[in-house]
C-alpha cells in the first residue's frame, strides 16, 4: 500500500469509526456529517483494499484487517497530536517530553547538577538526555543535525544560523599542591611560574593552551611535563605531585580538591582573559516553546553562578 500523499483526515475518520462502531456517532466525534463519514469510509476501503467495517445487529464490526491497523494508526495519530501540542504550547508540569542537551566537559560538571535539580521540581516528567562534545564544531554539527536541542560550550566565531546566549565566565587560576615550594607565595612572578614543571589541559589535543599562546607573545616558554585532555583529572594529579597547572577556577571548585591545593592568581604578565561559556541553539528552533523553555531554565541556573 502506498501511503504517499494520504489524506490525514481519512486516518482520523478511521480512528473514530474504530472507537464508535457507528458512522453517525463517529461523525459527531470528529465534527463531520454522516455523508462525509460514509464517503471517507468508501475512500478508506478503496485505499486499503478491505471492507474494514461490516454491518451487524450491534453496529459496525471491524474486519481483521481493520483490527490489525487500529493500534498502530491510533498510536501514530496520538504521536502527531502530541507533536502539534509540543510546538504550540508547553506545560512543564504535565509534560513527558525528552529534551537533549549537548555539553562540553566543564558545563557537565557545573551546570548539569543544578539544572537537573531544578527540572525535578518544575518539570518532573521531562527527561533530559545529554550528548557530549569537545570542539565547538562538534556542537554545531549536532545542532545542524537536530540531534540536540541546545548546547553549552565555549564561545566561538559568529554563525548566523546558531544564536548564542552568554551564560557565565571562568577566570584562570594557578594551582599547586598545598606544600609546594611556590605555594608559600601569595602571588607568582613570571620567573617563578616558569621555574616549575607544568601540566597542560588541552581538551582538543592540540598541545597548546591559552598560557602558551601568551608566553609565545612574550618570547617565553614553559616546561610542560604532562598534557592531557581531561580537565577534571588535573586537580588530583597536581594535588599528588610537583606539577603546576593553570585551570579554570570552576574546575578547582567542582573537583572537591580545593582544600588540597594552593590557588594563586596567574602572573600579571599573562593577562589571561576569562573563558566565556554560552548556550548555542539552532535558529530554526527560536520559537519552539519547549526548547525556549529549556533555554530559560539553563539561563536561570547559570545566573546563580555570579551571585
Amino acid at each position: 500500500m502506498d501511503l504517499h500523499g494520504i489524506d490525514l483526515n481519512l486516518l482520523v475518520a478511521f480512528d473514530a469509526l474504530i472507537c464508535e462502531r457507528n458512522v453517525t456517532r463517529a461523525g459527531v466525534r470528529i465534527g463531520r456529517t454522516q455523508p462525509a463519514m460514509s464517503a471517507a469510509l468508501a475512500r478508506l476501503r478503496l485505499l486499503l483494499k478491505d471492507e474494514l467495517f461490516v454491518r451487524s445487529a450491534s453496529g459496525l464490526q471491524p474486519t481483521p484487517r481493520a483490527l490489525e491497523l487500529a493500534a498502530p494508526l491510533g498510536e501514530a495519530l496520538a504521536a502527531i497530536q502530541r507533536t502539534l501540542d509540543f510546538t504550540q504550547a508547553f506545560d512543564p508540569l504535565a509534560s513527558t517530553l525528552r529534551l537533549t542537551l549537548g555539553l562540553s566537559d566543564h558545563p557537565a560538571f557545573v551546570v548539569l547538577p543544578p539544572l537537573l535539580e531544578r527540572l525535578a521540581l518544575v518539570a518532573p516528567g521531562v527527561t533530559l538526555r545529554v550528548r557530549a562534545f569537545t570542539a565547538r564544531e562538534d556542537a554545531l554539527a549536532l545542532l545542524d543535525a537536530g540531534e540536540v536541542d541546545a548546547a553549552i560550550g565555549v564561545l566561538g566565531g559568529s554563525t548566523p544560523r546558531i544564536p548564542t546566549l552568554p551564560l557565565f565566565e571562568e577566570r584562570f587560576v594557578c594551582v599547586a599542591r598545598k606544600d609546594h615550594p611556590l605555594a608559600k607565595n601569595k602571588s607568582l612572578s613570571l620567573d617563578a611560574f616558569l621555574s616549575g614543571r607544568h601540566l597542560l589541559v588541552s581538551p582538543e589535543g592540540d598541545g597548546v593552551g591559552h598560557v602558551d599562546v601568551r608566553l609565545a607573545q612574550l618570547g617565553r616558554k614553559r616546561d610542560i611535563a604532562v598534557a592531557l585532555p581531561q580537565m577534571y583529572a588535573a586537580p588530583a594529579i597536581v594535588a599528588g605531585g610537583d606539577l603546576l597547572a593553570t585551570l579554570m577556577a570552576g574546575v578547582v571548585r567542582a573537583s572537591g580538591l580545593a582544600g588540597a591545593l594552593a590557588v594563586l592568581p596567574p602572573p600579571p604578565e599573562l593577562d589571561l582573559a576569562p573563558v566565556p561559556f554560552v548556550l548555542h541553539w539552532h535558529r530554526r528552533n527560536d520559537a519552539h516553546p519547549a526548547q525556549r523553555w529549556l533555554r530559560g531554565q539553563v539561563a536561570q541556573v547559570c545566573a546563580a553562578f555570579g551571585r
